[in-house]
Order: structure tokens, then sequence, then C-alpha cells
């Protein structure tokens, strides 16, 4: 089975996101230098990551077919499935991903959110009920969905936590501030903003001294 490290498996929605963005311009071929000029990788680097999904080999001096490079990296990501998954906190920040447009696009779909606050409880976001916390074990079997989104603040994270995946949760999407700890049959991927802005604030700096 081959292996992926995780820098190379964020690199590969924004190779997809950019070969869109050349087939909507008309262009059927894509070569690794011009991927390395727009979007600020070594060529090296770029073989190698589409290499290890592609059995098609790159044409000298042509390139890659996008059509099908396209389609490679879709169902590489699992873009081309689709797998349900539950909101838990729909505070504002899980209202904004519950009201987000793309995530069946991306091959996931937010059926329902749950939320603590009963004023909450019983109204629709986006056309998806809110439920309470109590209803989380079925509502996973019912929709089958194994994917738990986490919004909630960071100290109770842990606890939510642990009651989802009680509850059958096998995968958290984790949008805390905090890091969370789940058993080893359980995958979590933390989303990290301090570490997003750590690095544009880096990368605006060294441009301000280049200026």
């Amino acid at each position: 089975m081959k292996k992926y490290s995780k820098n190379q498996l964020q690199r590969y929605p924004i190779y997809l996101k950019y070969l869109r963005q050349l087939k909507e311009q008309g262009h059927t071929s894509v070569s690794s230098p011009l991927i390395a000029k727009e979007l600020g990788y070594s060529e090296e680097q770029i073989r190698k990551d589409l290499q290890l999904v592609s059995n098609e080999a790159g044409r000298p001096k042509k390139g890659r077919n996008i059509d099908k490079l396209i389609e490679t990296l879709e169902n590489f990501l699992g873009y081309s499935s689709q797998a349900n998954a539950l909101l838990i906190g729909v505070g504002h920040l899980g209202n904004a991903l519950m009201n987000y447009p793309f995530f069946e696009e991306m091959g996931i779909k937010i059926v329902a959110g749950f939320d603590s606050d009963k004023e909450k409880i019983g109204s629709l976001v986006n056309e998806k009920p809110i439920l309470a916390m109590e209803e989380l074990s079925r509502s996973i079997k019912e929709y089958k969905a194994n994917i738990i989104i986490l919004t909630v603040p960071a100290n109770v994270a842990q606890n939510v936590t642990d009651f989802a995946v009680k509850a059958g949760a096998r995968a958290i999407w984790n949008f805390a501030p905090i890091h969370v700890n789940v058993p080893g049959d359980v995958v979590i991927e933390d989303v990290n903003m301090a570490s997003s802005l750590a690095v544009l604030w880096h990368r605006y700096l060294n441009l301000k001294n280049i200026d």
C-alpha cells in the first residue's frame, strides 16, 4: 500500500482546484513546470506527488491530460463518492459550515447538526435539522454518518469527542481550538487556523523585507 505524507495529502486538493481552473479556461493539458510556477512548489515535488496517484506518465513537452488528471485526483480524494457527516456545535462557525455550498463537491454531506442549546434544537439550518445531543447515537446509525465535524468551545471539546466516539463516530474533523484525544481506531484531523496564519504571516513578513 502506498504511503502519503500529510503535506502531500494537503497539496492534492490544491492541485485539483488549479486544474479545474485551467479546464474552465479551455486548457487540455498541463505540465509540472507550469503547476510549479503557478503554485510555488518545486517541479520535482509535483512530479513525485502526481506519480503516486496517477498511472499515466507525463508526456515530454506536452504534460498530462487535464481531464484524466482531474478524474484521478477526484477518485483519490474521494470526491467521486459521498459520505454523510454530522456537525456538533451550531454556533457561528458551525452555522457557516452547515451553509457552505461546496462540501458535497468534496464528497461529504452534512445531514444534521447537534447542540445543547434548547432554543436551537428543533430548528433548521440550510434545511438540515438541529437535534439534541441525546439523539447522536441514533442519528449516526440512521444516517450512516460516522464522520463528526466538531465546532464546539475548547473547554467542552474533549467531553463532546468522548461522547461522540461512544455513540459510534469513527472520524473527527476538529475545528475546536484545542487538540482532542481519540482511540487508535478513530481518525482525527485538527483544523489549525493558527498554523495557517503563521505560514501566511511568515511569508508576508518576508515579502515586506524584499520590498
